[in-house]
C-alpha cells in the first residue's frame, strides 16, 4: 500500500527558484553568524573594561558579517543542496567557522580590546554545529513535507551488511522511498538494530510486509552468486512482494556487466569435439543460378540453410514458412545480403499441408530444388498433441513432394532427425514415416526424373526450444536445471555444420537413399548441464558441495523419450566422397503399406480420434510404443520449423 497525506507545502517548496534557495540559505546563515556570536559572547564572562555585549555586537556585526557574506560566496556553502550537504560540505563549514573565528580575534587586536580566547573558540564551535544541525533539520523537515503529500515507496531491504546500510543512508536522503526495516539470514544480526532500523529473519518476510506495508523488497546483497540472490527473488515473488537486486559497486562502475552476469555461450564449446568447417565447395554448383525452395525457412535449420544458400548465387530463394513473425524476421535479415549477391528473394507465407498453395509456389515460381525443413520436432508438444504432428510431419511431407514431382523439380531433400530410428514417441514415429513416404516417392520416380533423398543427423545446439537456451534460461532463473535421466544422451551438431553438411548432402544425393550425417560421439546430457553452469561462472550445487549456485535435478523420462538415440537401424552405412557424410540404403515399405498408412492417417485426421494412426505406426513402425494422453486434438494445417 502506498501512502498519500495531502498538504499544501510541497507546492511552495516546488515553486522555489534556484536563486530563491540560495538567498535564504545566505541570509539563514548570516543570522547564524550573529547567533553564535551572541552565544560565544554570552558564556564568556567579560573583564571590566570591556564594553557591555550590546556594544561589542553593535561593533563587530557589521564587519563580521561583510566577512561572512564574502566568505559565504566563495566556498559556495548556500549553493550546495540539502541532500547534498556531506563530508565536503561539512569540511566548508568547518573552514568558515575557523576563518571567521580568527577573523574576529584580528579585529578585536585592530580596536584594542582584550578578549579571552575562549570567545573565538566558542564562536567557531556554535557557528559550525548551527550550520551542520540547520542542514539536517531542513533535510529532514523537507522530506517529511513530501511524503506527506505525495506517494511513499515503503521498502524492505533484505541485506543488513555494508551494502545494506549505504543503502539506508542514501534512502534517507529520498523523498520517495522510505526505509521501513531489514531482514538477513545472519542469525548474529537478528533482533539487533542497524543504522536505526531493525533486523528481522527472512522467515517473517510475509508477516513483516503485511504490518509494516511493505512496497518493494530491495536485495541488498550483491555478493551473492545471480542464481541465489533469483532463487531469493522468486522466493520473494510468491509471497506478492515487488522484488529488485541492488549492484555492487563493481558493476556500478563497470568493472562487472550490470545487468546480467551470464555472457553469451558458444555452441561449439559444448561439442567435445571440433566443429565441422567443411565449406562448400564441390557441390556449390548444385545450386547456383538455381531457384530453390526452403520449407521452415523462419526455423533455426531454415534460416541457417538460406544464409548459406545466398552465399552460393541461387537465381532465387523461395522462403515457405507458416510463421509470419519468423518469415518477417528471416526476411529482413537476408534481404540486404541477397540484393548484393543480386538473389531474388521471395517471402512466401503458407502451409505445407495447403496442397493448392504448394502447386501454385512451385509452378509459379519454376522451382528446380526444394529443402524440406518443415516439422512439428518437440517431442512432448507432438505426444501431446499427435493429429496436429502426424498432419504437419507426414502428409505436409507427401504433399510437398508429391507436387515437387509433378513440377519437375530436380532435387528434393527431407531434412530428418536421429529421432526417426527405433522411436518411441509421435514425433520420432511422424519423422520416420516422413522418411519412409519420401523412399517411397522415390521408389516410384521413372528415371532421370527428380532426385528425392534423406538427410539424418541429431539434435542441433541453439535451435528454438533445444536443451542450450532453456538450460541458459534455467541458469539465468537460479536453477535447478532439469535433466530427464543421469546417463541420457544426444548426438550433438551446430546449426552452422549442420546446415553446410546438409547442402553438402543434398548435391550427393541419387535418390531413395538417407544421407548420414557424423555426429561424433553421444554428449550426456547431465555433463552438458554441469559444463553450462561452470562456463557461466557458477558451481554445481550437490550433496558434495551444498553451497553451490545452480543444482541439477532429475525428473525423468517423459513420454515418447528415449534414453539413448541412434542414427541407423542396421549398420549398412557406407562412405561418400565426404568424410562426414554416409550413405544408407535402408528397407523402406509397401506402396501398398505406405498407402495403409496414409489411409489411416487420413480417416484419424477426419475422425478426431488419434488410435487409428497410432496403430498404423505401431505394425509399420519399428520400436514405437507411445502411449497418448487422453486429451482432444485438432490437426490444423501448421508447420514448425527443424
Amino acid at each position: 500500500m502506498i501512502i498519500r497525506r495531502g498538504v499544501k507545502l510541497d507546492a511552495f517548496l516546488k515553486s522555489l527558484t534556484r536563486r530563491h534557495k540560495y538567498v535564504f540559505f545566505f541570509v539563514l546563515d548570516l543570522m547564524l553568524v550573529v547567533a553564535a556570536l551572541v552565544v560565544a559572547l554570552a558564556l564568556n564572562p567579560q573583564p571590566g573594561l570591556m564594553p557591555s555585549v550590546g556594544v561589542t555586537l553593535s561593533v563587530a556585526t557589521p564587519y563580521l558579517l561583510i566577512l561572512s557574506g564574502g566568505a559565504l560566496v566563495t566556498l559556495g556553502i548556500p549553493s550546495v543542496n540539502l541532500s547534498e550537504f556531506d563530508g565536503h560540505a561539512t569540511l566548508q563549514a568547518a573552514a568558515l567557522s575557523l576563518f571567521l573565528a580568527i577573523a574576529g580575534a584580528v579585529l578585536a587586536r585592530v580596536f584594542g580590546l582584550s578578549m579571552p580566547m575562549s570567545v573565538p573558540l566558542v564562536f567557531a564551535t556554535s557557528l559550525f554545529l548551527m550550520i551542520t544541525t540547520s542542514r539536517v533539520v531542513l533535510l529532514q523537515l523537507v522530506l517529511a513535507i513530501y511524503r506527506r503529500s505525495k506517494a511513499v515507496m515503503r521498502v524492505l531491504i533484505y541485506g543488513a551488511g555494508a551494502t545494506g546500510t549505504q543503502l539506508v543512508r542514501a534512502l534517507r536522503g529520498h523523498n520517495e522511498i522510505e526505509p521501513i526495516a531489514f531482514v538477513d539470514d545472519n542469525p548474529v544480526l537478528q533482533g539487533l538494530s542497524v543504522s536505526g532500523l531493525p533486523v528481522y529473519t527472512p522467515v517473517r518476510v510475509s508477516e513483516i510486509a503485511q504490518s509494516k506495508r511493505i512496497d518493494r523488497v530491495l536485495l541488498a546483497i550483491p555478493s551473492l552468486s545471480p542464481p541465489k540472490q533469483a532463487r531469493i527473488a522468486r522466493r520473494l515473488q510468491r509471497l506478492g512482494l515487488e522484488v529488485q537486486t541492488l549492484p555492487s559497486f563493481s558493476q556500478l562502475i563497470g568493472r562487472k556487466p550490470l545487468l546480467d552476469r551470464f555472457e553469451p555461450l558458444k555452441p561449439k564449446m559444448l561439442l567435445g569435439r571440433d566443429e565441422v568447417d567443411t565449406q562448400l565447395l564441390d557441390g556449390a554448383e548444385s545450386y547456383r543460378g538455381k531457384t530453390i525452395l526452403v520449407s521452415g525457412a523462419g526455423g533455426s535449420i531454415g534460416s541457417e540453410l538460406c544464409r548459406q544458400l545466398i552465399d552460393n548465387s541461387p537465381k532465387r530463394l523461395i522462403l515457405f514458412e507458416l510463421s509470419e513473425i519468423a518469415l518477417f524476421t528471416v526476411h529482413q535479415e537476408l534481404q540486404n545480403t541477397a540484393r548484393d549477391q543480386k538473389v531474388e528473394l521471395v517471402p512466401v507465407l503458407g502451409s505445407v499441408t495447403d496442397p493448392r498453395q504448394v502447386r501454385q509456389v512451385l509452378n509459379d515460381h519454376d522451382v528446380e530444388i526444394v529443402l524440406h525443413a518443415a516439422a512439428y520436432k518437440h517431442v512432448m508438444l507432438v505426444q501431446q498433441n499427435p493429429l496436429a504432428g502426424l498432419a504437419n510431419n507426414v502428409l505436409g511431407t507427401q504433399t510437398l513432394a508429391n507436387a515437387a514431382v509433378r513440377a519437375g523439380v530436380e532435387r528434393f531433400i527431407l531434412i530428418s532427425s536421429d529421432k526417426a530410428v527405433r522411436p518411441r514417441g509421435v514425433m520420432g514415429a511422424s519423422k520416420r514415416l516422413a522418411e519412409l513416404v519420401v523412399q517411397d516417392i522415390a521408389s516410384r520416380t521413372s528415371e532421370g526424373g527428380p532426385v528425392l533423398s534423406v538427410v539424418r543427423f541429431g539434435n542441433v545446439l541453439g535451435s528454438s526450444g533445444s536443451v542450450v537456451p532453456v538450460f541458459q534460461d534455467q541458469i539465468r532463473r537460479g536453477g535447478p536445471i532439469t535433466v530427464t535421466h543421469p546417463h541420457v544422451t544426444r548426438y550433438f551438431m551446430t546449426i552452422a555444420e549442420a546446415a553446410r553438411l546438409v547442402l553438402r548432402a543434398g548435391s550427393m544425393a541419387e535418390g531413395g537413399e538417407v544421407l548420414l550425417l557424423d555426429m561424433g560421439n553421444p554428449v550426456k546430457i547431465v555433463d552438458l548441464a554441469t559444463q553450462m553452469i561452470e562456463q557461466a561462472g557458477y558451481t554445481v550445487q550437490s550433496d558434495a558441495s551444498p553451497q553451490g549456485d545452480i543444482a541439477i535435478e532429475f525428473i525423468g523420462l517423459r513420454d515418447g523419450e528415449k534414453l539413448h538415440e541412434e542414427l541407423f537401424f542396421d549398420g549398412s552405412e557406407r562412405p561418400t566422397v565426404e568424410k562426414k557424410i554416409f550413405r544408407l540404403r535402408e528397407a523402406g515399405l509397401s506402396e501398398f503399406e505406405v498407402a495403409d498408412i496414409l489411409r489411416s492417417l487420413r480417416h484419424a485426421m477426419a475422425s478426431g480420434a488419434p488410435e487409428g494412426a497410432l496403430d498404423a505406426m505401431a505394425r509399420h513402425v519399428p520400436g514405437f510404443g507411445a502411449s497418448i494422453p487422453d486429451v482432444a486434438d485438432n490437426a490444423g494445417p501448421a508447420i514448425r520449423v527443424l
